[in-house]
């Protein structure tokens, strides 16, 4: 989880004047955890779902909305810079999408650097996927001259200073010799060309995803900034600049459009536009449990920093700003409207059921399979339920067939709900290859599958796949596994020869049993090479798939 650190004294730069005391009390109420404080700051974890508030200045803004000292959708003036960048064909292949800005009147200190360099890695982390989706250049803009370009290079056809050095290093020794470079290399790795972005006299800015040139680094000195996003994601490059920009115009920074000039056509950056929502009162009164009116939804909403309009006795329209990437369906408004009333004034009541509760045994099935699991000797993880069609799929050598999608998905990266745990379990490998081996895995959890007859249109399934890699992992030590774990949930151990895309082929076999109240169906083997490849991996995989079923 992100956490940001800042003074109090930035908080009274920033137009807010309160007690220590008082902002702990309510920094928490905002859906923040307080990781410490002391006399001069505080330091405060925010969940990765609000990028927005990953800087003082982010923090600041809504608090203020919180606080009542401001209500409604900030405005941000956008003049045009009259600088452009132009995309040239050669990068499209490789990160197709860029947008810059421009921010005048900034002013640092050496304090003021830190924190724009730790937000600057919270985004790649919660929104750029450690960099693959998104990358964030922040320039000294009087240090080069537009217009710009961002294009890709052959490996050895230019040099620069990158940052933090003193010599010139061509592209492929930044990946070969320079930390930065040796971290990120396999974001590049595969292309045959690299992106930079130039000025209009060759000077470097920046080699995107990997590192900056030191020619644009900033100082104390720097008045004007020049911001790149490039990336794999569209949506998500400039969602990125729309939260990097407003956070500087808290600041006091005005903000200036570059004119992106591509092969499919031209359009300026930032786009600042807000969508508009609507909210129901009568939802936003039964989720919460309290007795809202159309006034009362709409003052919240001013409080959350939206722009809100009655349109009758049920709905009101809210505004939501560009910085908002949060907001995605009708029930984020209903929660904003929660945080703003505080949740602390919620009172709890007991639910007029008259019954005594007790864990579902459904549920309580998942202890027993992680006491077998441990007992075996194996480490669990969890990954998450969302995933994407080219891991679940592609990687995996798999037919892309009939699954849940995510409608409005935040990311390309979480696109649909999975059916599967492997791929999960390879990509905690694929981010784990530094560690030592052998690695022995497993994850228990539920994957979704499509289904007209259910009220819901889909069916949850529980699963549990375990894998295994070290240098000499086989078919036998996998038979010897898949036997102990489904003999000591109890089930008679039956296999059979199967042909599995993800597998080697002649080294899968299928598991079918049935016990008194359940069934279980799988599957385990050898992990085919070109599904390690995929993903990265140098040693042999050996995994297991179950399915339960209630009979």
């Amino acid at each position: 989880m992100p956490v940001i650190t800042f003074d109090y004294e930035d908080l009274k730069e920033l137009g807010i004047d309160i007690d220590k005391e008082k902002l702990i009390e309510v920094l928490p109420m905002m859906g923040s955890d307080i990781e410490d404080f002391d006399d001069e700051g505080v330091k405060v974890e925010f969940f990765p779902n609000r990028p927005d508030l990953l800087s003082v200045e982010g923090v600041a803004r809504s608090l203020r909305g919180f606080l009542g000292i401001e209500k409604g959708m900030p405005e941000y003036e956008v003049r045009d810079s009259g600088l452009e960048v132009t995309v040239d064909e050669t990068v499209l292949g490789v990160r197709p999408y860029i947008g810059m800005a421009v921010i005048d009147g900034v002013r640092f200190n050496d304090k003021k650097l830190k924190q724009v360099m730790e937000f600057q890695e919270d985004l790649h982390w919660v929104i750029g996927r450690d960099r693959k989706k998104v990358a964030i250049g922040i320039h000294d803009l009087d240090a080069v001259r537009g217009p710009f370009t961002y294009q890709g290079v052959e490996p050895e056809a230019v040099s620069f200073t990158p940052l933090d050095s003193v010599c010139e290093m061509t592209p492929r020794e930044i990946l070969e010799e320079h930390p930065k470079g040796v971290k990120y290399a396999h974001l590049l790795r595969e292309h045959e060309r690299y992106p930079l972005i130039t000025d209009s006299r060759g000077n470097v800015l920046s080699m995107p995803p990997i590192i900056n040139g030191e020619l644009t680094k900033l100082t104390e000195k720097t008045e004007r900034i020049l911001v790149d996003v490039t990336g794999t994601d569209e949506r998500a490059v400039q969602q990125t600049l729309n939260i990097i920009c407003t956070s500087f115009a808290e600041a006091g920074g005005s903000i200036k459009s570059v004119t992106i000039k591509r092969p499919d056509g031209e359009f300026r950056t930032p786009d600042l536009s807000q969508k508009n929502m609507t909210v129901s009162v009568e939802r936003a009164s039964r989720l919460t449990g309290l007795e809202l009116d159309p006034e009362t939804v709409r003052e919240l909403l001013m409080k959350a920093r939206m722009d809100a309009e009655i349109v009758s006795e049920d709905e009101v329209i809210a505004s939501i700003p560009a910085y908002r990437v949060d907001v995605l369906h009708e029930v984020d408004l209903v929660e904003n409207i929660a945080v703003q009333y505080c949740i602390g004034r919620i009172e709890p009541e007991l639910p007029e059921i008259a019954t005594i509760a007790e864990e579902d045994s459904w549920n309580r099935a998942d202890e027993f399979i992680r006491e077998v699991m441990i007992g075996l000797g194996f480490q669990e993880v969890m990954s998450l339920m969302l995933t994407n069609e080219e891991n679940h799929y592609s990687k995996m050598r798999l037919e892309v067939d009939e699954r849940v999608e995510v409608a409005q998905p935040i990311s390309q990266d979480r696109t649909m709900l999975r059916k599967s745990l492997l791929n999960g379990l390879l990509e905690f490998f694929e981010d784990n290859k530094h560690e030592d081996l052998p690695q022995r895995i497993f994850e228990v959890g539920d994957v979704v599958y499509p289904d007209p007859e259910m009220e819901t249109g889909t069916r949850v399934v529980k699963k549990l796949a375990c894998a295994v890699t070290h240098s000499s992992a086989g078919f036998t030590e996998m038979k010897s596994i898949a036997a102990a774990v489904v003999e000591n949930l109890g089930y008679e151990f039956r296999i059979e020869a199967m042909d599995h895309p993800s597998f080697i082929g002649g080294r899968c076999a299928s598991i079918e049993s049935r016990g008194e109240s359940s069934s279980i169906t799988g599957f385990f083997g050898e992990i085919h090479p070109e599904v390690l490849e995929g993903f990265g991996l140098e040693y042999p995989v050996i995994a297991l798939e179950i399915e339960f079923r209630e009979n």
